[in-house]
């Protein structure tokens, strides 16, 4: 397995520690919604560990540590346009740029990139890498639900397979994207029904490829 639970310590500390994890009472109640029934929290601790070839990293060594990423805040996330790649901070939450609200998506299920209207512009055109270096799932133990927090043996940061697009209203613009969820791996299965759906380090040239095909990128998305 290329991924592991991390050490009860470990998750204890990101959870209780973290000053992300006191966010308003807002922002809990927006990103409530999907905290539970989807892929909705994760960590990028050391963001200057990033490696990627083609990418000027240099502006990632004083990022801060993140242990709590939640819904509808800012993420790093990775594009290519003519062969030149480039990080920025995109909302997350991806907002359809046909969208009349700004009422955002965290995650896109890999099976329904090309029926869903929301998604499927953006899986042909607009594909991104987020980074990160672990993520949390919540298993329903009854009426409790119980933390599990997933990272690389490693600890290294990876890049979960992402979709962006740019929403546009009275002279403003909201640049935003969303992680693809796939079928949870050996690992998750008896936890959640889904994972993020994690890209191989030999994938991320393919993925981010303007003229990649739909056949070449579904093969990417099954469970890491």
């Amino acid at each position: 397995m290329f991924l592991e639970f991390a050490p009860s310590a470990i998750l204890a500390a990101l959870l209780v520690s973290s000053f992300e994890f006191r966010v308003s009472k807002l922002l809990l109640e927006l990103s409530t919604q999907y905290f539970f029934s989807m892929c909705g929290r994760f960590t990028l601790r050391r963001a200057d560990r990033i490696k990627l070839e083609r990418l000027d990293t240099t502006g990632l060594f004083n990022i801060p540590p993140r242990y709590n990423i939640a819904p509808t805040q800012k993420i790093l996330a990775v594009t290519e346009t003519n062969e030149l790649r480039a990080v920025g901070l995109f909302q997350w939450g991806l907002i359809p740029s046909w969208s009349r609200k700004p009422t955002g998506f965290i995650n896109a299920r890999a099976e329904t990139l090309e029926t869903k209207s929301s998604f499927k512009d953006s899986f042909h055109n607009r594909r991104c890498l987020i980074p990160a270096d672990g993520f949390y799932e919540w298993e329903k133990l009854g009426k409790a639900k119980q933390p599990h927090y997933f990272q690389l043996k490693s600890s290294e940061p990876f890049f979960f397979a992402g979709i962006c697009d740019e929403w546009r209203h009275n002279g403003g613009a909201i640049t935003s994207c969303a992680i693809i969820t796939t079928t949870p791996n050996g690992l998750l299965e008896n936890i959640h029904d889904r994972m993020p759906a994690i890209l191989a380090p030999d994938a991320v040239d393919t993925w981010l490829r303007r003229n990649a095909k739909p056949e070449e990128l579904r093969e990417l998305l099954g469970p890491y």
